[in-house]
């Protein structure tokens, strides 16, 4: 006799007689011999697809008790379970006692579990941009949109790592209830509002039962900032239609005239000095650019004392990005990126936080965070300078684990022309600023401390 894979259909038949040939296919083979053989083979499928279904609907069971049945009702499975074998082989009249109760028990829970699904749930906030530590409002309107009453139940809001919890009453056929959400204190980052998840459990907590909705909002919590004053930029003189030492023949801002060469263009000559000299004369300018800003974040963690004066920096950053911006004017603001540590050392990585409109830019800064592997604020000062074009006032914003002879040369890795000014974060410091070989190091130990340094520096 020929078997073939476990899945049979029956083609074609011989005769019932005994010598009578059958016909089983699941892929093409026949499988041929006495009826009790046919008979054995029909029953081997049979089996078979028995034990898959078993096995498929155990697998399912076990994975929606794992879901449904907590601690508590594990263990009054277990006390009924051992209560009816005690009873039942040694006729122990108390643990037959204790495995009805537990049994009552499990069948009072299982009513609370009906309805998770019959919830209509609508989640709003008031805001989806914040400042860090603020409050966000909002609101949960829980629906039953189902044909019978739902019991109490409870439901579960997640919020960043934490979770808000509330609570449900009785609820008729299309009868809704609202209850506010509030969500205190907020530190910065992205944080995720949901998914609303209904929670069906009795009181003794015996079953449980979840059903997710899909509604996540994502809430956009930005760094403290102060407003800086314009006349801030005087701190390092701004360079916005200055002139340079670039002599070109066409700008703003004139320089001297000199006598006409090949080449020149006839409009930039100047006939009052040519009728003087008897010789043609044209204009000579100085070239003017348009000052360019970086702001350089460090972010390895072993430049920072702990995780608020870490804050306290990125609030400071965003602050002169946000100034900068306000003002029109181009301003990179870079950070090291994450670095695996198989490569480091041989990779060089930016992140740029975008910094065309001031949301876009404290959306930027909410998703920066400390990182273990990534560069040190120096290597994120070249790189910066390699990739900005005519860079003339660079912001290098550090915590106090960075010694003043490392932000010195962090300083050596912009061009000589570019003015750098150093801004170190310690709460446990008074507000000061000092040179240091040419750079201007400010050091401030609240974010409201920073626009008086600058203030003072503009003024001196």
């Amino acid at each position: 006799m020929t078997r073939t894979a476990p899945r049979f259909t029956r083609t074609a038949t011989g005769g019932d007689s005994a010598g009578g040939t059958t016909t089983l296919a699941a892929t093409g083979t026949q499988v041929s011999g006495s009826r009790r053989d046919r008979v054995l083979v029909r029953v081997v499928v049979a089996l078979t697809r028995w034990f898959r279904a078993a096995g498929v609907g155990v697998a399912g069971a076990a994975r929606w008790s794992a879901r449904t049945v907590r601690p508590a009702g594990v263990l009054v499975v277990a006390a009924a379970t051992v209560g009816l074998c005690a009873g039942v082989l040694f006729g122990w009249v108390e643990w037959l006692v204790a495995a009805v109760i537990a049994l009552v028990l499990l069948l009072t829970a299982v009513p609370f579990l009906f309805g998770a699904r019959s919830y209509a749930v609508d989640l709003s906030l008031g805001r989806d941009r914040v400042v860090a530590g603020s409050a966000v409002t909002g609101a949960i309107g829980v629906r039953n949109v189902g044909a019978r009453t739902t019991l109490p139940g409870r439901l579960d809001v997640p919020v960043g790592d934490g979770l808000v919890e509330i609570d449900v009453p009785l609820l008729r056929p299309g009868h809704q209830v609202a209850d506010p959400l509030e969500l205190p204190d907020l530190r910065r980052g992205i944080v995720s509002v949901g998914p609303a998840t209904t929670v069906r459990a009795d009181p003794l907590g015996l079953l449980r039962r979840e059903h997710a909705f899909h509604d996540v909002h994502e809430l956009y919590v930005h760094p403290r900032t102060v407003a800086l004053p314009s006349t801030s930029a005087g701190l390092i003189r701004d360079l916005e239609g200055a002139p340079t030492r670039r002599l070109v023949d066409a700008d703003m801002s004139f320089h001297a005239i000199r006598e006409y060469a090949p080449g020149d263009s006839r409009r930039q000559v100047h006939w009052k000095s040519t009728a003087k000299t008897g010789r043609l004369m044209v204009r000579q300018y100085e070239e003017t650019r348009r000052s360019r800003m970086a702001v350089v974040l460090a972010i390895a963690e072993n430049e920072y004392v702990d995780a608020d004066e870490f804050e306290l920096a990125v609030s400071c950053a965003a602050s002169l990005g946000l100034r900068a911006v306000r003002d029109a004017r181009d301003v990179d603001i870079v950070a090291g990126a994450d670095v695996p540590r198989a490569v480091r050392g041989r990779l060089r990585a930016l992140q740029r936080v975008p910094a065309v409109s001031p949301r876009r830019m404290l959306d930027g800064f909410s998703a920066i965070d400390l990182l273990e592997t990534t560069m040190p604020v120096g290597e994120v000062c070249a790189l910066a300078a390699e990739s900005s074009d005519r860079l003339s006032i660079a912001f290098i914003v550090t915590g106090s684990r960075v010694p003043l002879t490392r932000l010195r040369q962090a300083v050596l890795r912009f061009p000589a022309e570019t003015t750098v000014v150093g801004v170190r974060c310690d709460e446990r410091a008074h507000p000061r600023m000092q040179s240091v070989n040419g750079m201007t190091v400010l050091t401030v130990g609240t974010i409201e401390d920073l626009s008086g340094l600058l203030v003072r520096g503009a003024t001196t």
